[in-house]
């Protein structure tokens, strides 16, 4: 049975996909789809994803406890063709949804914040994370491809999530963990001297931070951002290096407000 893994943060739209898609192979194949997920379930969200030893017992009882390396291994044992759809949404995204669900259905904020923190960016490099489809919420969902990636095992047509990114290269992965590392110690020196109203100069870019904005945030949350700006831009990586600090400062001064 062809397997599709839908990934992505909470609330960034991986049920209303699994249903499109399901729409789609039931309406234009003779193939029947199973849909697996924690609606399945009818657990209660907060409740176990506060607790690492009931989100195990959920995650066993959704075959899907195992890191998706292992799901490769059992998908390359029992040679079942397999693709992975990931629903690319930013943090901010994610949690606006959340709030737009019914009560019953909503993460606590505690909750979504952690489940982000954890999640793991997939990369087609990896064979486990390959086929991937990287799927932005105003997409539409590219049915044939999938359709052919399981069915007929056809790699999927290049795109922005699986083109070879000759941007990612060391000199860059280097050069974005450096210069955001560079902000945050800017951002920290600070807060010992400054008074709100200050503006923060940041090494290598033109625009400034507002230090009334970072006054109220510890370290651990200014890192959690950085963590999340990473994470986005090595999917959307910078024709120039040297916009790295401005694009930075841009996001943790419109993350904030």
């Amino acid at each position: 049975m062809p397997l599709i893994v839908m990934c992505g943060f909470p609330c960034s739209g991986k049920t209303r996909r699994a249903v499109e898609l399901q729409g789609y192979f039931e309406q234009n194949t003779e193939r029947k789809v199973h849909n697996v997920g924690d609606g399945t379930l009818g657990i209660e969200k907060n409740a176990v994803y506060a607790d690492s030893q009931n989100e195990k017992n959920v995650r066993g009882s959704l075959r899907a406890e195992a890191e998706r390396y292992e799901l490769f291994c059992l998908i390359k044992h029992t040679q079942t063709p397999h693709c992975l759809v990931y629903c690319l949404t930013s943090a901010e995204v994610s949690s606006t949804w959340n709030t737009e669900r019914d009560v019953e259905e909503q993460y606590t904020q505690e909750i979504l914040d952690a489940l982000v923190l954890r999640f793991e960016t997939p990369d087609s490099r990896n064979r486990w994370d390959s086929p991937l489809f990287t799927i932005q919420k105003e997409d539409t969902l590219p049915f044939e491809a999938i359709s052919d990636a399981i069915f007929k095992r056809k790699a999927p047509p290049p795109n922005q999530s699986t083109q070879s990114q000759p941007l990612s290269s060391t000199n860059f992965l280097y050069e974005l963990d450096k210069v955001t590392q560079d902000v945050l110690m800017a951002i920290l020196n600070s807060q010992k001297t400054s008074v709100p109203g200050d503006l923060i100069a940041v090494p290598g870019a033109t625009e400034n931070i507002s230090f009334a904005t970072f006054c109220i945030l510890n370290m651990a949350e200014l890192r959690k951002l950085r963590r999340q700006f990473i994470s986005y831009t090595k999917m959307h990586p910078t024709e120039n290096i040297g916009h790295i600090a401005n694009m930075f400062v841009q996001y943790l001064n419109k993350s904030i407000h």
